[in-house]
Parts: structure tokens; C-alpha cells; sequence
């Protein structure tokens, strides 16, 4: 019986995902103009359900491993439901979040009802980069104690972050950023790229092994947590910048 519960864990990712699916398409948009006459776009607010969703699938992905290494029941049915989830959660999920912000950013523009529908799907880069990551894991024997290139579910965490930190700023010039096609091609192209590379990343397994990246890993922490401080929601992309940074400067002793 006890085999079944990471299996259950990991479903609950699936579920979660499939919820902040739901929630994106839930939304809709909200505009006025203001007196300088900008127009306002307004983020829905189930778009910040699906940032939560996302947060929680990334709970349930955490939980199934630790749980499994407890009971000791890894096996590779584990695995590729694991992989299946995570395409979901944090890979098409996330997609539809990059959707959403380019369909309200295109919806600023003057010409916006003569747009084409091809503007959109940039976004699903994402997904696709994703499952070619995750089936490139499952038979690399190389990625015991590291990762090659960002884990996706990194990706989708960083992405979830975007509606949060959008409605909480105070700021038109970082708002009307997150209101740029410009930007989320970019950040498709950037994540996507992230994934699919094979430049050597941190991963906690292996860390035991490697006491030399203890230290630099507890700099990033200590610099997402100042930066929750001060900037809330901006901490997960500093966060995530530290990470790359760490896992780049660090990359030989990752692999020794």
C-alpha cells in the first residue's frame, strides 16, 4: 500500500496543474483609462489562482521524492508519472499564464483586432522545450546529482511569479514591461533555451557529495529572502537569477 502514496503525491502535481489551467482560462480582461490617457489593462484575478496552483503543484512535486526516499519505494513507474505531471503543471500551465499576458498586452495596441492568432504561440515553446527536457532525464544516467540545464519545474515556478509581482507593483514603467510582447517572446525563447541546454546545474541531491556549493546555495537563499523583504514577489525571479548564476560559476565542481 505504501507504494502508492508518492504515486498519489504526485498526481495531486497533475491536479493542481490541471486547476491553474482551468483558472487561466477562467479569465478575462479588465481596462480604463486613466487621465493621462494610457489605457489600463487590469490581470484578472484567476490568473492569480493559477500562479497558486502552480506553487501548490510544486509542493506535491517536492513532497513525492522525499516521500518516496522515505518509504523507499522509488521505482520507475514514480518516475515517468512524475515527468508527465510536471509537462502539465509546469510546463503547459505556465504556457497559458505567458498566453494570457501576450493576448493583454497585444490588446493594447491600436491595431489590436487585426492581429493574428500566430502572435500567441510563442508561448507554447515552453511546454514543448519542457517534455524534451523531461524525456531527455529519464534516460540520462549522467543526472544523479546534477541537473543538466534548468529543471522545469523552475521554470514554471518563475513563470507563476509574473502575475503576482504584476499585481502588487507600483510601478507604470515595470508594469507596462509585463504589458510587452517584446518581453514574453524573450522570456519563451530564454526558458525554453534554459531547459533544453546541457550546461551542469545545481541540484539538492547532490549536494551531500559536494560541500564546496553548501555555502554559495545558502547565499542564494539568503538573497531570495532579503529580497521577499523588500521586493515580495520579485524574490523568486532574483532567486532564480542567483541560482543560474551559482550553478554557471560553480559548473566544474558540479560534475566532479
Amino acid at each position: 500500500m505504501k507504494k502508492h502514496i508518492p504515486n498519489f503525491i504526485t498526481l495531486l502535481n497533475l491536479f493542481f496543474g490541471c486547476l491553474a489551467i482551468i483558472a487561466c482560462f477562467q479569465a478575462g480582461t479588465s481596462a480604463s483609462i486613466e487621465a493621462s490617457g494610457d489605457m489600463l489593462i487590469e490581470i484578472p484575478e484567476p490568473i492569480f489562482y493559477a500562479s497558486l496552483f502552480i506553487g501548490l503543484a510544486g509542493l506535491m512535486d517536492f513532497l513525492d521524492g522525499f516521500v518516496a526516499r522515505w518509504l523507499k519505494v522509488n521505482s520507475e513507474m514514480g518516475k515517468q508519472l512524475d515527468s508527465l505531471a510536471d509537462v502539465v503543471s509546469f510546463g503547459v500551465a505556465p504556457a497559458f499564464i505567458v498566453f494570457q499576458f501576450l493576448r493583454l498586452s497585444l490588446a493594447t495596441d491600436v491595431n489590436a483586432l487585426s492581429h493574428n492568432s500566430l502572435l500567441y504561440l510563442p508561448a507554447l515553446l515552453i511546454p514543448m522545450a519542457g517534455a524534451y527536457r523531461l524525456a531527455r532525464f529519464n534516460i540520462d544516467l549522467e543526472q544523479t546529482t546534477y541537473f543538466k540545464g534548468v529543471p522545469i519545474p523552475m521554470i514554471g515556478l518563475l513563470t507563476a511569479a509574473f502575475p503576482l509581482i504584476y499585481w502588487q507593483q507600483q510601478s507604470n514603467l515595470f508594469s507596462k514591461l509585463l504589458l510587452s510582447p517584446i518581453f514574453w517572446y524573450g522570456f519563451s525563447i530564454l526558458v525554453s533555451y534554459l531547459m533544453v541546454m546541457k550546461t551542469p546545474m545545481l541540484a539538492l541531491k547532490g549536494l551531500g557529495n559536494k560541500k564546496k556549493l553548501i555555502l554559495p546555495l545558502l547565499l542564494v537563499l539568503l538573497e531570495t529572502a532579503i529580497s521577499a523583504v523588500f521586493f515580495r514577489w520579485m524574490a523568486i525571479p532574483f532567486g532564480f537569477i542567483g541560482y543560474c548564476l551559482v550553478s554557471l560559476f560553480y559548473k566544474k565542481t558540479i560534475t566532479q
